[in-house]
């Protein structure tokens, strides 16, 4: 028997709420709170060992409360065949999949994958649009890091140091057919021109047979203009202190 699992911090803390996260600005915070305290998932889904969250089964883990104006930074390693992703703006937690936007997780190295239309590759804004770029994604087994900025309607991934996608959500009117003519799967009706900009955050679990982990996942607010590059690890820097040597003076 599954059980939805909602984990909130004990001790007289309470959760981030939407209009705290937002004047947090270039603050880094976990995405899911200290040990998935802040976040909604099936505990027969996912499990989290020495830092690192690994699915088991294909079910989302999702944040507490939703977000807008961000951006998420995160490692992930692929197993082979790899289908996964990370879900944005989305308004409906049980029926995600046409009521959110995704940035699409795959392992490109895997036939599958590597054959694959453009908006079905990893980076992609899945069934939309294609990252500029193929095969950025490492091979299986090794650590990616990708960075996802969401702003307004403007979404960028930036994956291993490299921006590969960039999409502007008012430019897809349709919901049939994207700007470059391409066919948008029929699971995904609404105009991304007519979807809200604010909602939950999720990490799609294991979608098929191959498995997906994740790892120093955070999110900050901004409303800047402007993508910083991607740092590979962030690091306190120890400050020394300054010595003020006495001032002399002649006579």
């Amino acid at each position: 028997m599954k059980y939805l699992v909602r984990i909130l911090a004990v001790c007289g803390c309470l959760c981030l709420s939407s209009q705290a996260f937002s004047q947090i600005k270039n603050k880094w915070i976990p995405l899911f709170g200290e040990h998935l305290s802040e976040a909604h998932y099936d505990p027969e889904a996912w499990y989290e060992a020495n830092g690192v969250l690994t699915a088991t089964k294909d079910k989302v883990i999702w944040t507490a409360i939703e977000y807008e104006n961000f951006e998420i930074d995160l490692n992930f390693k692929n197993d082979r065949g790899t289908n996964s992703g990370v879900v944005v703006y989305c308004t409906d937690t049980t029926n995600w999949i046409p009521n959110s936007v995704e940035v699409q997780i795959a392992d490109d190295h895997y036939a599958q994958w590597a054959d694959a239309k453009p908006f079905e590759r990893c980076g992609a804004i899945y069934g939309h649009l294609g990252p500029h770029t193929e095969k950025v994604v490492k091979k299986p087994g090794v650590w990616n890091h990708l960075r996802i900025r969401c702003s307004g309607q403007h979404i960028t991934v930036v994956l291993n140091g490299k921006k590969i996608t960039n999409m502007n959500m008012a430019q897809w009117t349709s919901g049939t057919e994207n700007p470059d003519g391409s066919e948008i799967p029929s699971w995904l009706p609404t105009p991304l021109a007519d979807k809200p900009t604010k909602g939950y955050i999720g990490l799609q679990g294991k979608h098929g047979a191959a498995s997906i982990s994740f790892k120093n996942i955070k999110i900050r607010s901004t409303d800047q203009a402007g993508f910083p590059p991607p740092p590979v690890v962030e690091e306190a820097v120890e400050e020394t202190p300054l010595e003020i040597q006495p001032m002399q003076v002649q006579d």
